[in-house]
């Protein structure tokens, strides 16, 4: 992939979510899971979402995964109904994914090319690993599962408020 727009995930219901619609928009991914310690930071993440959807310049994507202690055994349905229940959550659950390994996610192969994690390493460590995206396309930063969603706010507005380089 030569671009962030050039990458088409799927979404929970198996269809293509083109990335060429987040042209202009900050955009934050995230490996998410129901059953892992770190699950408690979908609150914080739909808290940002609700902060910055107004601006409709931010979207958050969640990539399910189950390669960390099998903590996302559920199917995409299931997925979705445990994050609308236990967190309110409105943003994208995408379909479930590899972030690691042989069967690796396009998404994250690029993610990860972009932006290698702590000591230089490119594989993800743990779910809810995150990664912010800016308005142009390019990975700015990655957090680890142990960054709270709010931490990454004061970010998120200094992205929002940068021009869009064409």
């Amino acid at each position: 992939m030569s671009s962030f727009y050039d990458l088409k995930p799927l979404d929970s219901k198996n269809e293509a979510f083109d990335f060429s619609q987040l042209k202009g928009k900050v955009v934050l991914i995230v490996n998410v899971a129901s059953k892992c310690g770190f699950t408690p930071q979908y609150k914080g993440l739909e808290e940002l979402n609700q902060k910055f959807k107004d601006s409709g310049k931010f979207q958050i994507l969640g990539f399910p995964c189950n390669q960390f202690g099998k903590q996302e055994p559920g199917s995409n349905e299931e997925i979705g109904q445990f994050c609308q229940l236990n967190y309110g959550v409105t943003f994208p659950v995408l379909n479930k994914i590899d972030v690691n390994g042989d069967k690796e996610d396009p998404v994250y192969k690029f993610l990860k090319s972009k932006k290698s994690g702590l000591l230089g390493l490119n594989r993800i460590k743990w779910n809810f690993e995150k990664f912010l995206i800016d308005q142009d396309g390019n990975v700015v930063e990655r957090y680890s599962s142990l960054t709270k969603p709010i931490d990454i706010s004061p970010k998120i507005e200094e992205l929002l408020q940068q021009k869009i380089v064409k």
